[in-house]
């Protein structure tokens, strides 16, 4: 899959992610915002209705206390007998009062021994003994001012609704105890006025005495209710006596309420508000409710939309993959008829060339032949075996497996001397231009192969103008390659050498072809179609590029980029082939060959030359000579591709061993060779002759006498 559409499904599938996992976020931010909030506002709410109550029942508790405190002035220095005999007025008086506070059931007098004196309710009162209520035995003990007692039920023959008491100690005048005037206070007056302010669902309302008795309750309940002093609400209230806020599972029926309490002044009375944590959660979830119905499905629209998108990028996938699949096939048929045309034209020109060459032996076998045509069949010979190591060559070139000597020249130095050869070989009918600047272009390449690049173009030039027109050749340096390329861009920058021709030009569909081996448009017989292939392959494998541009009826113009070095030319090495010849006879070669023919030719060729030489097949029985005797040797000659241990790599292990000895490498092909080099080496291209094996000795024993000649003395 490729990488774009790779990354296109995963940043989808991340999107897809996000849609959800983006809005739940935000939603459990909000709620959790909103929970806040929510409470917050609940805690506001309570508030507001605390203050309400409180101030009702502050209102309520002074009203009676303002009223019982009207009534004591009232028998102030009254006897029990005198209020008696009073009775009647006295029950008139109280049932003004009473009827006139709707929140009292009823005022009573009492005498110390707990009996009623007289009441609201009848007259006379019933003779029934109250000392025993809770009102009544608590101003008896002592004076402790205004009392609020517990919920009670009326004692026959008074019937009614249950009451709690407000009362007062009624004093003698030597202070003694001579009674208690009691207000008896309806709790469902305060239910009532709770239930018409907590209308909102959940409320709850409560009056509260310090002991946790409750005296009114809303919602109302049908038993006596209690919080107990060691209890969460009767801890809260010893902590915090005035006010506070808590939540608490209530033990009068069993409900999670937000509460907040609050005393009222001078009275042992808390009033209390809150509302159930249900009711508040439910709030809280009715908000998050109205989000969710425009949330949900925005989410789910975007997150369908995200996946009809990937579903359809999916598709879209798999058909790029199917299309990959079939290009990939089509590829692959492409190069198994590239690869057969290639095999067929290697086939085609080698056997042209054996046949030459098996026509010769057979006609140099004949006894009677004369010495001129034996001479001319051994030129044939000769000539053959230069141009199969010529196409070789070719092929390893367009395949960049050619072993290159880079080393740096001036690329316009060599086109100016180019230019002069290349003026012989297109003929004089063709005008031949050179454009090179005065500074220097150096680069970094085989000059060999450059050269042969120049002279390939230059050819091919020739023969699309067939033979007249004009051919520029120019140098320059450039910065940066051609947009359609792919080579990277040199440190600093390419070296271009275009060869332009003003001849038929090439039509584009032929582009991507005319670089392939053994594909030529020329007539059977004019062309080998491996020029181009050969300036493809050296270019690529010498960093660089080439391109071509042409215009049908005007010609083509192919522009070879090498890199560009900074630096200054190589001077010419005093090993060069035209240094006086240096004597080999009487030298020792080791020879490691493993190729038996060939190792026999080498030894019979240097044998020739008069020289000694030990034939081995391997590196490691080469070594093994060395081991026993060194000096013995003048020179190694060794192959490169060889079972076991390389050339290359006998000759560093030669090296690291420090013995003074040169040594040539000689290979038809070796991709390490084509890869990293010769190594510093020596290297002798098969097939080699005698002549070039002879000049390789030569070369490799003047080498070893100016390293002696040069070392200091000892």
């Amino acid at each position: 899959m490729p990488t774009a559409q790779r990354n296109s499904l995963r940043l989808l599938q991340w999107m897809m992610a996000a849609s959800l996992a983006l809005p739940l976020a935000l939603f459990l931010f909000a709620s959790a915002m909103s929970r806040i909030s929510n409470s917050e506002a609940a805690d506001q709410e309570i508030q507001r209705t605390l203050d309400v109550t409180h101030e009702h029942a502050l209102k309520v508790f002074e009203t009676i206390d303002r009223s019982l405190a009207e009534v004591t002035e009232v028998v102030r220095g009254m006897s029990d007998a005198e209020i008696v005999a009073r009775e009647k007025s006295l029950h008139e008086r109280l049932r003004k009062v009473a009827e006139a506070l709707p929140q009292v059931k009823s005022i009573w007098i009492f005498d110390a021994s707990g009996h009623a004196l007289v009441n609201s309710l009848v007259e006379p009162a019933p003779d029934i003994d109250f000392s025993d209520r809770d009102y009544f035995r608590i101003h008896a003990e002592r004076d402790i001012g205004t009392y609020i007692g517990e919920v009670l039920t009326p004692r026959p023959p008074y019937q009614g609704a249950r009451f709690f008491s407000v009362g007062r100690r009624r004093s003698n005048a030597d202070g003694s105890f001579g009674g208690v005037i009691q207000a008896s206070v309806l709790p469902e007056y305060f239910e009532n006025f709770y239930a018409r302010i907590g209308r909102e669902p959940g409320s709850f309302l409560a009056l509260i005495r310090t002991d946790g008795a409750v005296l009114a309750h809303y919602p109302v309940v049908d038993h006596d209710a209690r919080f107990e002093p060691s209890g969460p609400l009767g801890q809260q209230m010893a902590a915090n006596p005035q006010a506070g806020t808590m939540t608490i599972r209530s033990p009068v029926d069993g409900i999670e309420r937000r509460m907040r309490y609050e005393r009222l002044s001078e009275y042992p009375i808390y009033v209390s508000a809150g509302l159930e944590t249900l009711a508040i959660r439910a709030r809280w979830i009715t908000t998050m409710a109205q989000h969710l119905i425009f949330g949900i499905p925005a989410t789910a629209l975007l997150f369908g939309l995200l996946v009809l998108a990937y579903q359809r990028t999916e598709r879209l996938e798999e058909e790029a993959n199917k299309r990959i699949e079939a290009e990939e096939a089509l590829r692959h048929g492409q190069r198994l008829e590239a690869l057969g045309q290639l095999t067929g034209g290697v086939a085609h020109d080698f056997n042209n060339l054996l046949t030459v060459i098996r026509a010769s032996v057979d006609m140099l076998r004949r006894p009677d032949l004369p010495e001129p045509r034996r001479q001319r069949y051994i030129d044939a010979i000769s000539n053959t075996v230069n141009r199969a190591a010529k196409l070789t060559n070719q092929l390893l070139a367009f395949a960049r497996r050619q072993t290159l000597k880079p080393e740096v020249f001036d690329a316009c130095q060599n086109v100016r001397t180019l230019s002069e050869m290349i003026a012989t070989l297109i003929g004089s009918r063709i005008e031949i231009t050179a454009q090179v600047p005065d500074q220097t272009c150096l680069v970094n390449a085989d000059a060999g192969q450059f050269e042969t690049a120049i002279i390939n173009m230059a050819v091919n030039a020739r023969d699309a103008m067939e033979g007249v027109g004009r051919l520029t050749i120019a140098v320059r340096a450039v910065d940066k390659l051609p947009s359609e390329t792919s080579t990277p861009p040199g440190p600093h920058g390419h070296v271009a050498v275009s060869v332009a021709d003003t001849g038929v030009g090439i039509p584009q569909e032929l582009f991507g072809r005319i670089f392939e081996p053994f594909y030529t448009t020329k007539e059977v017989g004019h062309g080998t179609g491996l020029g181009l292939s050969q300036v493809f392959g050296f270019a690529k494998q010498s960093g660089g590029e080439v391109t071509v541009s042409s215009e049908v009826g005007k010609g083509s113009t192919f522009t070879l980029y090498l890199p560009r070095v900074v630096g200054r030319h190589n001077a010419q090495s005093p090993l060069m082939e035209d240094a006086p010849p240096v004597d080999p006879a009487s030298a020792s070669v080791l020879i490691v060959e493993d190729n038996a023919e060939v190792g026999k030719f080498a030894a019979d060729t240097l044998t020739q030359l008069g020289c000694t030489c030990v034939l081995v097949e391997n590196a490691t029985h080469a070594l093994e000579e060395l081991a026993v005797d060194p000096g013995r040797f003048d020179l190694v000659f060794t192959d490169v591709v060889m079972p076991g241990m390389s050339g290359i790599e006998l000759a560093e292990e030669i090296r690291r061993q420090r013995l003074d000895l040169p040594i040539v490498l000689a290979s038809g092909y070796s991709q390490v060779l084509s890869q990293q080099g010769s190594g510093g080496f020596e290297l002798l291209q098969k097939p080699y002759s005698a002549e070039q094996l002879a000049r390789m000795l030569r070369k490799a024993a003047r080498s070893r006498r100016l390293r002696r000649d040069q070392a200091p003395a000892g």
